[in-house]
């Protein structure tokens, strides 16, 4: 994957992969077909598309059953809805069962941008997070997109998956390995550690650009596995730089934050960090995706500014 690629699509071509591989797989949709990009699975596999119209608890109470009855089942639809409607349901039905269930959470952050605070998801990590039994992943490339989806295919056991709702382009080579639970340093650095998730990681890789022209070599880590973590890994990653700022699409309550923050504090390290995002108490600015991220300081020139100010 050499080009910007819509993690729809990405997502799209696994599940026809997966069905071609003999996984019994069952997409849930919520009226939600163009926002998935599923049409070339219907067009392959027009008997496995379950539509259930907008009914978001629907959705995942029949993804549920359908993997209780032994398919493999994957949600596709906003995360926002998905996350806010089906609520219960994603706590009930399939992380308390256990439930096989993938839930693709699509347009996520700030994606939808000007429909504003009810299209935009910036609580879901911190939602899902409270939940059991459910393992969190929020690919940052291509790549990664498809390996994760392929990974959540084949887990047996809930998987929610943070799906950025623009083209991204690759931010890893053509041999990178996602592997469940690890931290992924895409970039070296002693002055100060940027750890990102989602989308934001290009503007963190690109603020370490901007810092390494101003003679501060700054280490970036893409934290795409919220959990499985391998926190041991994470805390040796954090432990000797200068400070650590953390960036997402999403509060700065219960994310990526929060995760590093909780690892910091539980091991005693005395690591000075600034938490970007969207503030406590706040909702993400209406607008474009430029304008919105340096409003709430999570572009490049905004975590390059953080991050001068730890060293």
């Amino acid at each position: 994957m050499s080009e910007a690629e819509h993690f729809a699509t990405i997502m799209t071509d696994a599940f026809i992969a997966a069905v071609d591989a003999g996984i019994d797989l069952v997409p849930v949709v919520s009226d939600s077909t163009s926002t998935a990009k599923i049409s070339p699975f219907v067009k392959r596999f027009p008997e496995r598309l379950v539509n259930v119209g907008i009914a978001e608890q629907a959705l995942v109470g029949v993804a549920a059953g359908l993997a209780l009855g032994g398919k493999v089942a994957a949600t596709c639809n906003a995360a926002p809805f998905l996350i806010s409607r089906a609520n219960e349901q994603i706590k009930v039905d399939v992380c308390y069962n256990q439930a096989n269930v993938k839930m693709f959470g699509l347009n996520s952050g700030a994606s939808y941008g000007p429909l504003a605070s009810t299209h935009h998801s910036i609580d879901d990590i911190s939602v899902m997070r409270g939940f059991g039994h459910v393992q969190i992943f929020a690919p940052a490339d291509p790549l990664e997109c498809r390996q994760i989806a392929d990974y959540a295919l084949r887990h047996v056991g809930p998987v929610y998956i943070r799906l950025d709702g623009k083209p991204l382009p690759p931010l890893h080579s053509a041999g990178y390995q996602f592997v469940p639970g690890q931290v992924d340093v895409l970039r070296q650095g002693a002055d100060v550690t940027i750890v990102a998730l989602g989308s934001v990681v290009h503007e963190a890789v690109d603020a370490a650009g901007l810092l390494a022209d101003k003679g501060v070599a700054a280490q970036v880590l893409n934290l795409s596995s919220i959990r499985p973590l391998d926190r041991a890994a994470l805390l040796e990653a954090l432990t000797g730089k200068g400070g650590v700022v953390t960036v997402e699409e999403h509060n700065i309550n219960g994310g990526v934050g929060s995760v590093v923050a909780e690892v910091l504090a539980e091991a005693g390290l005395g690591v000075p960090l600034i938490r970007l995002g969207i503030a406590d108490g706040e909702y993400a600015a209406a607008g474009g995706r430029e304008a919105t991220r340096a409003l709430h300081c999570i572009d490049a020139a905004g975590i390059a500014a953080a991050a001068l100010r730890l060293v």
